[in-house]
């Protein structure tokens, strides 16, 4: 018999608490000590749950060489924008190549990465440590996507925001007027990042997701604000890709931006021009799109 955190454990205990715990391998630290309280019935004389002197318990058995638990969880705390978000190796799958073809990786899992979960976790430092223009956090409306194969494995990142306030191109293309744009600019998205993890070689794939997505995207936009959205717009670096998978996909490739910033008020900033493609995703999305009607 041994005293720990004021309570008598036998070995017949420590024994059960071993086999306890690697039936209950699922469980965070955190979820252990409130399961240990309910199991043991472990209560102040008020009835609340002892939490912390059951967490402080099951650490210092370990401390003592007794007992095994768990790995860290990453904490689910937000990261401040611009932080670089690093996890724990133990949480991130081995950069193994992935080099299989697109029919022996279906079905594609396509999940929205939910906040504060690990899919938006591992979503947030794929952007940020493999995309170009790295991830400094959303705002506004928007959709994250974490795609992976039938094994579980990740294979790429979407992401979908607001979209560009205005771009003539685009505009001409569904026929706006300045009072429609500035009613209905809300009912379209941006697809500001699309990353296929930098291990994985498919032929075909980066299309292949597009589509997936693209299918989904409205129902998920409802069911999310509360209204669907009716285009996507995506903006290619056209010296820095060929815009390829999007063509695959059937985008339309409508024209290109001018090589200005929206910050260049005096016209004097130059950025890169890109290629304007857009991807309607209901059949009558002009009509809708130009009413201004309240």
């Amino acid at each position: 018999m041994m005293i720990c955190q004021g309570r008598e454990v036998s070995a017949a205990q420590v024994e059960w608490l071993r086999q306890w715990i690697a039936d209950h391998g699922h469980l965070s630290r955190h979820r252990l000590a409130h399961e240990l309280c309910r199991v043991w019935n472990w209560t102040t004389p008020t009835g609340q749950r002892k939490h912390f002197a059951a967490r402080s318990f099951l650490l210092k058995l370990e401390q003592r060489g007794l007992i095994t638990l768990p790995p860290v969880r990453v904490s689910m705390r937000r990261a401040r924008p611009g932080t670089v978000v690093e996890l724990p190796l133990t949480i991130l799958p081995d950069a193994h190549p992935i080099t299989a073809r697109l029919a022996d990786l279906q079905p594609l899992q396509v999940l929205i990465a939910q906040q504060r979960s690990m899919e938006e976790y591992r979503f947030a430092h794929y952007l940020t440590q493999h995309h170009y223009l790295g991830f400094s956090g959303t705002v506004g409306e928007n959709l994250k996507y974490l795609v992976r194969d039938r094994d579980g494995r990740d294979l790429a990142c979407l992401l979908f925001g607001s979209a560009a306030w205005k771009t003539a191109p685009r505009d001409r293309f569904i026929g706006w007027s300045d009072p429609a744009r500035q009613r209905n600019v809300n009912l379209l998205t941006n697809n500001t990042r699309f990353l296929l993890l930098p291990w994985v070689r498919v032929e075909h794939l980066a299309s292949h997701i597009l589509g997936l997505v693209v299918r989904r995207l409205s129902a998920d936009w409802q069911a999310k604000y509360g209204h669907p959205v009716h285009l996507v717009e995506t903006f290619v670096e056209r010296d820095r890709f060929r815009g390829t998978c999007y063509r695959a996909a059937n985008w339309l490739c409508v024209g290109q931006t001018r090589g200005r910033s929206r910050q260049d008020r005096d016209q004097t900033l130059r950025v890169p021009i890109k290629d304007i493609y857009l991807y309607p995703l209901t059949a009558h999305f002009r009509e809708t799109l130009s009413r201004v009607e309240a």
